[in-house]
């Protein structure tokens, strides 16, 4: 046999063998490395947090996309085809998810609940109808405020609730998200500081808002929520003119209105006192730099 037969052979056979080494590896442990965590969240910020922690481990759905009123919000088929095998829902809390809550456990009844609000101090309502108290199976008010994902000191305890559900579905990679939920809580209190001292000049402004989101951001940092909206619902004609009466007496001159909702209200009470209307977002999918940029909308118009 020639020599550059015998080489070709030689290569041959270990061209077949590393074919063979590769094709030895299980598929299932070749699954395992790439496949991601199936877990729905309700909006858009709170699957920044569960990317912020998981990191590349979870694929999220999101059930409210941005610039939809999640009140009336309707899920899609495909949601609810993901649903059927997602390993966990992440919830805020909100009224959005009470009507969802058992249509998604219908689809998937292994599917795991996480309520994101557990520990989280919540403050009254201003959009409920306050004539309405009504109380939820586990004994907790339903005329509670769900908007927590808006104060940066209650989102640092969302995510330790994220960590803890990750770690709980994943355990072997404990350390990966325990590192990534240090590196956002150091993050959050970067943006805890420098809102504070943005909004320090203008503290206990008042501001008027269309529909009462950011109730938790204004008791953080020390401003006064002014809602157009009357316990969830668009002003009267009288409500509308006592409404103009206070933005008067406030010497409002900026009215806050956001995406999700008609801004008409609060351009016709904005005609009547001289101010400009600006939108803001509660839902924006970068909440880091969402509500940074906010923080600075704020303390330019309160000044």
């Amino acid at each position: 046999m020639s020599t550059l037969l015998r080489v070709t052979l030689i290569a041959l056979m270990l061209g077949t063998s590393s074919l063979t080494a590769c094709r030895s590896v299980p598929v299932s442990e070749q699954t395992q490395a790439t496949e991601k965590i199936p877990v729905t969240v309700s909006i858009e910020p709170q699957k920044y947090f569960v990317e912020r922690i998981g990191g590349d481990r979870v694929k999220v759905n999101v059930m409210v996309e941005n610039g939809v009123d999640p009140h009336t919000y309707e899920p899609k088929p495909d949601q609810m085809r993901f649903l059927a095998n997602a390993k966990a829902y992440f919830s805020i809390g909100g009224d959005l998810e009470k009507a969802w809550l058992p249509r998604l456990l219908g689809a998937n009844n292994q599917l795991k609940v996480v309520d994101t609000s557990q520990g989280i101090e919540k403050l009254p309502n201003l959009g409920h109808d306050h004539n309405h108290h009504h109380e939820n199976p586990s004994g907790e008010s339903e005329n509670l405020d769900p908007h927590i994902w808006l104060s940066p000191s209650r989102v640092k305890q969302q995510a330790k609730t994220i960590y803890q559900s990750l770690v709980k579905l994943d355990p072997k990679h404990q350390a990966e998200y325990q590192a990534n939920l240090n590196q956002f809580i150091q993050e959050i209190d970067s943006l805890d500081q420098a809102i504070r001292q943005q909004l320090t000049p203008v503290k206990n402004r008042p501001f008027m808002v269309f529909h009462p989101e950011w109730g938790y951001f204004a008791k953080d940092y020390h401003l006064k929520m002014i809602p157009i909206e009357v316990e969830g619902n668009e002003p009267s004609a009288a409500e509308l003119a006592e409404i103009i009466q206070q933005a008067k007496a406030n010497n409002i001159k900026v009215i806050f209105t956001q995406p999700e909702f008609s801004p008409k209200i609060a351009q016709a009470i904005a005609q009547q006192i001289n101010a400009k209307v600006i939108t803001i977002s509660a839902f924006s999918p970068d909440w880091l730099n969402n509500l940074r940029q906010v923080s600075q909308t704020l303390a330019a118009e309160l000044k």
